[in-house]
């Protein structure tokens, strides 16, 4: 799949807004936490500006994810679902199995 500059542009602006919009922050503030001016990330969500490359790992670091969370669409919620997978790292083959079968009972 090839995707252009237009696609991207359109993905970023909207992901941002929907992991900032999960956080509970407003652009303005996320703005000025990265030491940018007020309206930097409101400038993002509406496709007037793209960030650097290191201002994009400062935004992922501000949302509490990594850059593969933010690319991770599947999941609305990433940050928790990686909580999740970390807790799930911890525990033993048997305490898994017990886990993978209380979430096959819960998706039925």
């Amino acid at each position: 799949m090839v995707v252009t500059y237009l696609d991207w542009e359109n993905f970023l602006a909207q992901r941002l807004a929907q992991l900032r919009t999960q956080k509970g922050v407003s652009a303005r503030d996320m703005s000025l936490s990265l030491g940018q001016s007020a309206g930097y990330i409101n400038n993002i969500e509406n496709k007037n500006n793209l960030p650097s490359m290191a201002t994009f790992f400062y935004i992922c670091q501000y949302l509490d994810i990594t850059p593969m969370e933010f690319f991770d669409t599947d999941s609305e919620v990433p940050k928790e679902l990686s909580d999740v997978i970390s807790d799930l790292k911890a525990l033993s083959p048997k305490e898994l199995k017990n886990i993978s079968l209380v979430i096959k009972d819960l998706r039925k």
